[in-house]
């Protein structure tokens, strides 16, 4: 198992953003969350970047790379809960 950090941006009142963050937690995992609507370098990261204009972006990233995601994406957080 290696080691490896996880970010969400996410936006208020966001009903996909609150399950993806309920489902870390529920799985134990940490993650750190980045507000877009306050942070306009996170958001353009997030769009000009990664390419996603959907909230929330979740971004995983193990030293030697990342994988990212938009949206509630269960298949993604068993995933990487199982690593």
């Amino acid at each position: 198992m290696g080691t490896f950090t996880v970010t969400v941006y996410s936006k208020p009142q966001c009903v996909q953003c609150d399950a993806t963050k309920r489902e870390l937690r529920k799985r134990g995992m940490e993650f750190t969350e980045v507000d877009i609507a306050e942070s306009d370098s996170a958001r353009e990261y997030v769009t000009e970047e990664l390419g996603y204009f959907q909230a929330p972006v979740v971004v995983v990233e193990d030293g030697t790379g990342e994988a990212h995601w938009s949206g509630f994406r269960i298949d993604q957080i068993k995933r990487i809960a199982a690593l």
